[in-house]
């Protein structure tokens, strides 16, 4: 029948299927892992990133609450809000950036923080807010002040300094 009457070997028929499968299972579990890496990305910026310096001095006539920009990214003062607080408690009045003075203030702010300023804070630059006796808490000298810088609705800073 077939030389000899010899059964043909039926295990060399299915090596090609066995190869086939397995790198079908490879590219599926390949693809999975790609698919899975992908998700985990994001498309959102995350917002500047730099280091500030923040100083309060209560020596003047009014209260200078000064924040540098030490080094990173420039900041668009445009997308910025800044929360102050003394010991834990918000200032009644926060100060908004650009501006040209504003409740619980006293005069304009300095550097990129006053409006008629390039709104692009690099680095190297200061801005300050001068705090007004009407504004409550008013820093003293030993008291903790806390500065949180936010841009674009994402905290970019947290500074802390003790008021001298």
């Amino acid at each position: 029948m077939f030389g000899g009457g010899r059964i043909p070997e039926s295990g060399r028929a299915l090596s090609p299927l066995v190869g086939v499968v397995a790198l079908l299972a490879i590219t599926v579990c390949l693809a999975g892992v790609v698919a899975v890496g992908a998700a985990t990305w994001s498309l959102e910026s995350t917002g500047p990133t730099a280091a500030f310096d923040l100083s309060v001095d209560t020596d003047a006539e009014d209260v200078e609450i000064a924040i540098d920009h030490v080094a990173g990214d420039p900041i668009d003062v445009r997308e910025l809000s800044v929360a102050i607080a003394v010991d834990g408690e918000d200032l009644a009045e926060q100060p908004p950036v650009p501006a040209a003075g504003a409740n619980g203030f006293n005069g304009t702010p300095t550097g990129p923080f006053n409006e008629q300023a390039d709104p692009e804070w690099q680095s190297g630059e200061r801005a300050s807010v001068f705090v007004a006796e009407t504004n409550d808490p008013v820093p003293t000298a030993g008291d903790a002040v806390t500065v949180r810088l936010a841009a674009d609705d994402r905290q970019i800073a947290a500074l802390e300094a003790i008021a001298s």
